[in-house]
């Protein structure tokens, strides 16, 4: 039997369909890269944004129609978020839930056989120390829990991954272990928050990644996205964790909006002054961080006071790395019942912060010029060359060097999203 995986969304789901891959492998089925030669399509899907809804179900709509005779396979959060949708687009369609991975290949093998298989529901199985196939052979994804603690008013993800469900310290050390003595250069810790691991558990992430950071050998970790509000009482620890020699200076903490109102409204359970306690602890403490957040324009009771805190927010703090989103109703989502803002006001809003952003990070980066760093070459670039990720975890285009390399470079060029460099 021959299986093309196609994965949408983000690094979490990017790992789900590793394992997949490796369970499927395990039961001496083949992997192939192109969806022709599959018998089985498996379409892992992400529902968070609406540009993605709409993506993935007219992939899973055109794969039906260019390929009647193949078998279509569902996965990912679509399947628990908006079932009845996907009933309605696919109703030939078998299923798997995101957490119930081991049963991939049974899924297959049914549909395979003429048979409609759907596994859907909650577990608590471990997504660690399972077969997994990379995607990238320098780059090894661990999920170190599943699920989160929010009630975010906007989020539909929280549906399809349910309540926290953290994995033992001890084997994502020795998944890490592995996968370092396997060639990986860089450990990526990820989770819907890393910042909620150890909760349900009594472990703290702090201590997950010195004990990582700690394994022998030449890599770097990277630290998925935290909400702040989970944080607590492991500050101090976790400024500790980042500033390990081989910790990326790197932290993704997501405000959403600068406004009070707005946060409660959408039941992020913290204020804009409490979490510029947490970032400006970090941005002191540890040096060369790049600090990344998160922010959503136009929810629908934001007002233009709401908004101009919002853009003071990013202007005083200056973020490294700004993602910008629209808001957009989600199935299920608490906000999805109130009034959308008027969508010109909605345009205005986003254009006027991607112009702040954009001038803030060309500033930001321009005092990179002519300076030199340490970075970890880890792809292909798309347009060339390669990309390399200094220890701030900025990204450097650079020629002529080795994938999984550590290098030395000089900054040549700087732009708002990324540098431009040589190896000396």
């Amino acid at each position: 039997m021959k299986v093309f995986i196609e994965t949408y969304g983000c690094t979490f789901n990017q790992a789900d369909s590793e394992i997949m891959a490796g369970i499927l492998a395990k039961e001496g089925m083949e992997l192939v890269d192109d969806v022709v030669d599959a018998d089985a399509i498996i379409v892992n899907t992400c529902y968070v944004k609406l540009p993605t809804e709409s993506k993935v179900i007219n992939r899973i709509k055109g794969l039906q129609e260019a390929y009647p005779d193949k078998q279509v396979i569902v996965g990912g959060c679509m399947v628990e978020v908006d079932p009845e949708k996907l009933e309605r687009i696919g109703p030939n369609c078998s299923w798997i839930g995101p957490h119930h991975l081991n049963k991939v290949a049974d899924v297959v093998k049914s549909a395979c056989g003429g048979e409609v298989s759907r596994v859907t529901g909650f577990s608590k199985d471990s997504k660690v120390c399972v077969p997994k196939i990379r995607k990238d052979p320098y780059i090894h994804v661990i999920q170190i829990c599943e699920g989160c603690l929010g009630s975010c008013s906007y989020c539909c993800t929280r549906f399809a991954r349910g309540g926290l469900n953290s994995y033992p310290i001890a084997d994502i050390k020795a998944e890490a272990q592995k996968a370092i003595e396997d060639g990986c250069v860089e450990i990526e810790l990820t989770a819907q928050d890393t910042a909620a691991f150890g909760h349900d558990s009594g472990e703290k992430l702090s201590d997950l990644i010195k004990e990582v950071a700690g394994l022998d050998g030449d890599f770097r970790v990277r630290i998925g996205m935290m909400h702040p509000n989970n944080i607590g009482d492991d500050l101090d620890d976790l400024i500790d964790a980042v500033n390990m020699p081989n910790v990326y200076k790197f932290l993704h903490v997501p405000i959403q909006s600068g406004s009070d109102a707005v946060l409660k409204h959408m039941r992020r359970h913290h204020t804009v002054q409490e979490y510029k306690d947490i970032v400006y602890r970090f941005k002191n403490e540890i040096p060369g961080l790049t600090l990344a957040t998160d922010i959503i324009v136009g929810y629908p009771t934001e007002t233009e006071e709401d908004f101009e805190q919002t853009v003071e927010l990013v202007e005083e703090v200056k973020f490294n790395i700004i993602h910008i989103s629209k808001y957009q109703h989600r199935e299920g989502a608490i906000s999805s019942s109130l009034k959308d803002i008027p969508f010109e006001v909605m345009k205005r809003r986003s254009k006027r912060l991607s112009d702040v952003k954009f001038k803030l990070l060309e500033d930001e980066n321009k005092i990179l010029q002519d300076s030199e760093m340490n970075a970890l070459v880890v792809e292909k670039g798309p347009k060339g060359g390669f990309i390399a990720k200094s220890d701030s975890y900025i990204p450097i285009i650079v020629h002529d060097v080795e994938l999984g390399s550590f290098i030395k470079v000089h900054i040549d060029e700087t732009t708002g999203t990324y540098l431009i460099g040589h190896e000396v």
